[in-house]
């Protein structure tokens, strides 16, 4: 009975750590979580699941998308979606801290999905996540991009700004990435 519960056990501990060495390098490296000493790294922290990631701004005329973009979380985190907000302000339209955009993301909108602090997506000081993220599709061109990357690490739609977490466009190429 014992040895029935030790391999599943063992199976856990040690499938991040393979996936983290078979993920894409983009995926690969600390990244700082907003309003927090912590970092994250995707690659383990998320083995084998599928990502919306979303560069975001506090005071944006799409900031209200991070209410659908929780909906979506929450809708879909037990099938194997995670959400991922960064922050930034390459737009001119964050806060001024990490404070504020907390207050605007946890107590404004209620988020609960991982949010990182303020990095660079485009240009050539672009955070090396959102320049591989340009690479296979387009550099945000206005906060709340949207890059839908499968559980291998291959982006496999990218949304503007104007799509939102909603749309039928979005929810359909979810759930065919969660099936596949």
């Amino acid at each position: 009975m014992i040895h029935r519960l030790i391999l599943p056990l063992l199976l856990i501990l040690f499938s991040a750590p393979l996936y983290a060495e078979s993920c894409p390098e983009y995926l690969n490296h600390p990244i700082k979580k907003l309003h927090s000493t912590q970092s994250l790294n995707i690659c383990e922290t998320y083995p084998g699941k599928t990502l919306l990631i979303v560069n975001t701004a506090s005071h944006c005329g799409y900031t209200p998308q991070f209410k659908e973009l929780e909906q979506l979380h929450r809708r879909y985190k037990d099938k194997g979606l995670v959400v991922l907000g960064f922050s930034s302000n390459d737009f001119k339209q964050e806060a001024k801290n990490d404070q504020e955009i907390a207050n605007v993301c946890f107590l404004n909108y209620g988020v609960t999905f991982d949010m990182f602090a303020p990095i660079a997506v485009t240009g050539e000081a672009a955070h090396p996540l959102f320049k591989a993220l340009a690479a296979q599709t387009s550099p945000p061109a206005w906060n709340f991009n949207k890059y839908l990357v499968n559980s291998e690490g291959k982006v496999v739609n990218y949304f503007d700004s104007e799509v939102t977490p909603d749309s039928s466009a979005m929810i359909k190429a979810i759930e065919q990435t969660l099936r596949h």
